[in-house]
């Protein structure tokens, strides 16, 4: 909602936003847009009544100003209807779906679409170290290759498979008319709109139905859940992997080699269709994001036809999205990192990586329960093995509290199971008592990575000021 809020200030509308709060890191980002923040969500924020209201799916029917708009006659819609209107038209949209790595993958297929010259529209939902915003209106049609399939101008959008609006119940990316789409993984999430694996297995079957016959679907080999939901796919299907991967004989046509692996990034060797393509460089750790680099790479050769000439130095430069692993600082030599994980498979991804890069270092892992998939007992047994690569593990309070007890993730057993792995761990009852923790423990040459999907309550800048503080 923040990105579409710039969005829309930069094709020249006049925009106003209500929230209970505007956190870093889009809060004051939208201040610098000149979109006008108004907290609280109140009535009167309509009595100038605006030629369109947008609700988000954080709004509920009770909303008072969503009420209002809806009981006033306003005219009203929502996220995906809003793009659909102001910023998809007359373009060809690459939608990146899938359970882990969307903002990262969307970082990638945008930055490398703009460095090779198609100058491509883009929503990302989170910030990119390599454009000064997170969204952008699709430029000038500028395709450099006839490999393109007639495309028009690229737009690159995050497609989240949560629900629209509490007045229109379909997943946000079936919105989005993708011609070209990639598929990350699939891995049961979202439990509160989806209560079964096949409740949400099907919005991505829905998802891959809306590629047309001339498009191009991008997907996971290595995930068996997205081969069999791409196996319904009237589009042509470009699968990737990375080299030893199990594809359950599925032929993956871009491939990648890692050939050299340091604390700086990853060098691969990259294979399409099975003709060597050259070696690459990410300047990204994990495994996680090389694949997200190689679903990146195809989609914009094969979905836009890039030159994978071109392709090689406009990968080399790429520099990450914040909250994705992002050093926020190293106050008295402890490097403290901000990661936006929080679903098991996330947890394990992120820790393994700063592991890869840190691989001398005590790695402390504070991570807050904080989605509704993650406050509950879904992945009750998968969250204590997530954090393997950590050398201790302090959990903070579960992010929500209108769960009953049947249904919370039960933090004093993910404790209890963390010891018999043999981890140091322990649960707290407030930052103040994490923070302290830390400052007691953490010396010189240690990491410290805070892992939440939300603003985790302050605790980047207060842990930071802390550890200043110490010298």
């Amino acid at each position: 909602m923040g990105s579409l809020a710039g969005l829309l200030r930069e094709l020249g509308h006049e925009v106003s936003g209500s929230d209970v709060a505007f956190e870093p890191p889009i809060g004051p980002e939208l201040e610098k847009w000149g979109v006008r923040c108004l907290t609280g969500f109140d009535p009167a924020h309509l009595d100038k009544a605006p030629d369109l209201v947008v609700i988000g799916n954080v709004c509920r029917p009770t909303n008072p100003e969503a009420r209002a708009a809806i009981d006033r006659g306003l005219p009203y819609t929502h996220i995906a209807g809003a793009l659909a209107r102001f910023a998809l038209s007359e373009t060809s949209p690459l939608v990146v779906a899938g359970t882990h790595g969307k903002t990262t993958t969307t970082a990638l297929a945008a930055h490398l679409l703009d460095k090779t010259g198609f100058a491509p529209g883009f929503l990302i939902g989170g910030l990119p170290k390599n454009f000064e915003r997170s969204f952008r209106v699709a430029g000038p049609r500028r395709l450099p290759t006839p490999e393109s399939r007639g495309r028009r101008r690229p737009f690159v959008i995050e497609g989240d498979e949560y629900d629209t609006a509490f007045f229109e119940k379909s997943p946000k990316f079936l919105h989005y008319r993708p011609e070209v789409a990639i598929l990350t993984s699939i891995e049961h999430d979202h439990i509160d709109i989806y209560p079964t694996l096949e409740d949400y297995l099907s919005a991505f079957r829905k998802f891959v139905a809306r590629v047309p016959e001339s498009g191009l679907v991008v997907a996971n080999a290595a995930d068996p859940l997205v081969r069999e939901v791409v196996a319904e796919a009237k589009a042509e299907v470009a699968y990737f992997a990375l080299q030893g991967e199990d594809t359950g004989r599925v032929a993956a046509h871009w491939l990648a080699a890692p050939a050299e692996v340091d604390p700086s990034g990853i060098t691969f060797d990259l294979f399409a269709g099975g003709m060597a393509a050259g070696r690459f460089a990410l300047g990204l750790p994990g495994r996680h994001n090389l694949k997200n680099a190689l679903a990146a790479l195809a989609a914009v050769a094969q979905g836009f036809g890039a030159r994978l000439g071109d392709l090689a130095p406009a990968l080399a430069s790429f520099a990450g999205v914040r909250r994705r692993q992002e050093l926020l600082g190293s106050p008295g030599r402890v490097l403290v990192y901000d990661d936006f994980a929080h679903h098991p498979t996330a947890v394990r991804e992120t820790l393994a990586a700063l592991r890869a890069r840190h691989p001398n270092a005590r790695l402390f892992a504070v991570f807050e329960p904080r989605s509704a998939t993650a406050c509950r007992k879904l992945h009750q047994t998968e969250y204590p093995p997530a954090f393997a690569a950590a050398d201790e593990v302090l959990l903070a309070p579960l992010g929500r509290s209108n769960l009953s007890p049947e249904e919370m993730l039960d933090l004093d057993a993910v404790v209890l199971d963390l010891q018999k792995l043999d981890k140091r761990a322990a649960r707290f009852a407030s930052l103040d008592e994490i923070v302290a923790r830390i400052l007691k423990v953490a010396n010189a040459g240690d990491v410290v990575v805070l892992l939440s999907n939300g603003a985790f309550g302050g605790l980047p800048k207060r842990l930071l000021e802390a550890l200043e503080a110490r010298g």
